[in-house]
């Protein structure tokens, strides 16, 4: 096999832990869904065997259910309110999406990881690389990562698949395997040629990870239909055909390992964004929102160790009530420094919402978008419009430091409102905050 100068390749071993935490999110159009029922049905023993459904924001949409809700007919993306009458009348249990629980979750089901694996690597809140190089010298990893496994059943309640395989690609088709078939006591090793071409022979090609819609549909029209002839082809019809993301998704299902998360981890444009719980007129309300998303997408930055250089705000009016005037805009400008300070990036924000804000609009949803990101929480220029920026953004990180240790916006910026704002999402079915809120905590009664 000919194999670029350019790849480096090595043969560690890649555990691969996908378990049943996290949340929805949207890109290119297409859901895509983590399960977050899992979690659910942790806190709530009484639901184990029992149809479960999660919401999106604003609880409008299923995102997230267990099998014996599909059994009923209710499917991911089916609008909350055209399926209501069914999830009453056959008492599925409905939960608001509450992200700040699932995380605290996944952290528990990681720390388990840690404790018998050295070398981990978070992808995801839901989604875990454990790299077992030598590991197989002093122990038998199918049974070592199955007794992960019962562990993580018994201390967290949450099921988790495992794959292990060479490369993470792989590790993620094995990890699928395990979920799909009980067979496997939850964890499945590709380890040999014959087990990897049996794996890629029975794998649906749309779901091997790195094989988008279009890449998908370029390779049905070139007569590829599973992974397994896709993996047959030589490289250099792989490189003839494809930039370098098909080509590395080539190396891995051969077993080459030549993904690097890291990089991947590290984002180029950061977004966050809302539909309101209630449509909203005032430029005071706007400003709360997009505020609140500013502080959001500046923790984030700070989290990578990055900086932004451009921020733009966006508004829009409901796109569903074509009763009310229809609008939409958006603002960018430019940063004369790349930077990670909520005080300036909001201020920013606040002039942008000036720009597009139009009087008499009921806006639905506003979000703001960091883009032009490099690495670096600070940087300088001759003649800085900032001063003190290096503690500015010292005050920042403090910040973040207090409200990952005592809740979410338990110290944020005025212009952003209260948790009460009328343009706060509607969740209606939430489940509280057990792990993160000691006004929350679980009571047990005997």
């Amino acid at each position: 096999m000919a194999l670029s100068r350019n790849w480096k390749i090595s043969d560690n071993r890649i555990t691969y832990f996908k378990y049943n935490v996290t949340f929805v999110f949207q890109s290119s159009r297409k859901w895509k869904t983590r399960k977050a029922e899992g979690a659910e049905r942790a806190l709530h023993p009484g639901l184990k065997g029992k149809p479960v459904c999660v919401l999106s924001s604003n609880d409008g949409n299923i995102v997230a259910l267990t099998t014996e809700a599909k059994a009923l007919g209710l499917r991911r993306g089916d609008p909350f309110f055209k399926v209501k009458d069914i999830i009453e009348r056959n008492g599925v249990a409905v939960f608001s999406g509450n992200l700040m629980l699932y995380a605290a979750m996944s952290k528990r089901v990681q720390s388990i990881m840690q404790r018998t694996v050295e070398h981990t690597e978070c992808y995801s809140i839901d989604e875990q690389f454990l790299y077992l190089d030598s590991y197989e010298k002093h122990f038998d990893l199918v049974e070592l990562m199955r007794g992960m496994v019962n562990q993580i059943a018994l201390w967290t309640d949450i099921p988790v698949s495992v794959g292990i395989a060479k490369t993470k690609t792989l590790a993620k088709i094995a990890s699928k395997f395990a979920k799909q078939y009980k067979g496997y006591g939850g964890v499945c090793m590709i380890d040999t040629d014959g087990k990897r071409r049996k794996a890629l022979s029975m794998f649906e090609l749309s779901d091997v990870w790195g094989i988008g819609p279009g890449t998908f549909a370029k390779l049905n029209s070139l007569g590829v239909d599973t992974p397994l002839q896709l993996a047959d082809k030589p490289g250099e019809w792989v490189q003839r055909h494809f930039h370098k993301p098909g080509y590395q998704t080539w190396l891995e299902l051969n077993g080459h390992p030549c993904i690097d998360t890291s990089e991947i981890l590290q984002r180029q444009t950061i977004t966050t964004s809302r539909s309101f719980g209630k449509m909203i007129s005032s430029i005071e309300d706007l400003k709360a929102s997009v505020a609140s998303f500013a502080s959001s997408c500046c923790s984030t930055l700070r989290g990578q160790d990055s900086a932004a250089g451009c921020v733009s705000v966006f508004a829009c009016s409901n796109r569903f009530r074509e009763d009310l005037p229809q609008y939409g805009n958006i603002a960018t400008r430019k940063l004369p420094v790349p930077s990670s300070d909520t005080l300036e990036i909001t201020a920013v924000a606040m002039e942008l919402v000036e720009k597009i804000y139009r009087k008499g609009v009921l806006f639905k949803k506003s979000g703001v978008i960091l883009s032009d990101i490099v690495p670096g929480c600070c940087h300088h220029i001759l003649f800085d419009p900032v001063a003190r920026r290096e503690e500015r953004v010292e005050l920042s990180q403090t910040l973040d430091r207090m409200n990952h240790k005592y809740g979410l916006r338990t110290i944020g910026l005025a212009v952003a409102g209260s948790d009460r704002e009328v343009w706060k999402n509607k969740k209606e079915h939430l489940t509280p905050n057990y792990l993160t809120d000691i006004d929350q905590i679980m009571t047990v009664r005997i």
